[in-house]
């Protein structure tokens, strides 16, 4: 399907340019126009935002982000062999496309963007969860994001959306629903994909909040998940030993029971437990 611009068809693009996905990028080629347009869509109104695009390859997603009337778009890729191929969709939409050759764990992309920012993407693999933990991390809240709307391997999107008591339950679901409201609006199959994964992918919508759902400080509430999900099967009382030598005393007062184990304790207790620790 081309029907969204008058640009060619992605396979025809890929094959004109020589591009193949290069695994030691990430790079995992989504070639329907209808779905990354779909994609583009989670992200809500496009038309009075920037746009934050990392690694998008040949173009499919940048293309249904600027059809969907994205008011700008910048587009972080990492791989110079892209950049050809992207300068033909900006040519066709004259001043709404930035392309950037540069690693995005390298670059200052709030210097480029104008707010509101929103923040679609179609990660690459190998870098996709760094750069959420940095999006969600950064020394000043609210960031300089409004919303991220991410493609993920649908195992890493079901820890980003997990609840107590579930295996996929961890660090990774806390800091985010700490700072932000997730949900997974889209699943994709590995066959939608040029090489397919051998996983599934999912696509998730996060929405920061203004401020953290819970008070805590950040580094204790940090430091104390890492240790409760550092050995899963331990119960609190051993696996918290090392953050205090009263720990158990300070699990009680955050209404924790010291014998239970960091996966069946919700947000709210972990951070009425770095609260205990601070004071």
């Amino acid at each position: 399907m081309s029907a969204i611009d008058g640009l060619p068809p992605l396979r025809a693009v890929i094959a004109t340019h020589g591009l193949s996905a290069k695994k030691q990028l990430g790079q995992n080629f989504l070639l329907d126009l209808n779905l990354t347009a779909k994609i583009a869509r989670q992200a809500g109104d496009l038309t009075q935002a920037d746009v934050l695009e990392v690694g998008p390859g040949p173009g499919g997603l940048t293309r249904g982000l600027l059809a969907e009337g994205a008011r700008r778009v910048l587009a972080v890729e990492k791989d110079p062999r892209c950049l050809p191929a992207l300068a033909e969709i900006s040519d066709a939409y004259p001043g709404q496309l930035e392309v950037i050759n540069a690693d995005a764990l390298e670059l200052d992309v709030a210097a480029h963007l104008t707010p509101p920012i929103k923040v679609v993407a179609n990660l690459p693999y190998n870098v996709g969860t760094e750069l959420l933990v940095r999006w969600l991390t950064p020394r000043q809240w609210p960031p300089f994001w409004q919303s991220l709307t991410l493609m993920f391997q649908k195992e890493v999107a079901e820890r980003i959306v997990a609840k107590p008591g579930s295996k996929a339950y961890g660090r990774l679901a806390l800091l985010v629903q700490w700072r932000a409201e997730a949900r997974i609006v889209m699943t994709l199959p590995p066959e939608a994909f040029i090489p397919a994964p051998k996983v599934h992918s999912a696509v998730v919508h996060i929405t920061r909040r203004e401020a953290p759902l819970y008070p805590a400080d950040e580094r204790i509430l940090s430091r104390i998940t890492a240790a409760a999900f550092n050995q899963r099967r331990k119960m609190l009382r051993a696996s918290l030993r090392g953050v205090a030598p009263d720990i158990e005393s300070h699990l009680l007062a955050a209404g924790i029971p010291p014998t239970a184990r960091g996966e069946e304790i919700e947000l709210e207790r972990f951070c009425a437990l770095a609260r205990s620790l601070a004071g």
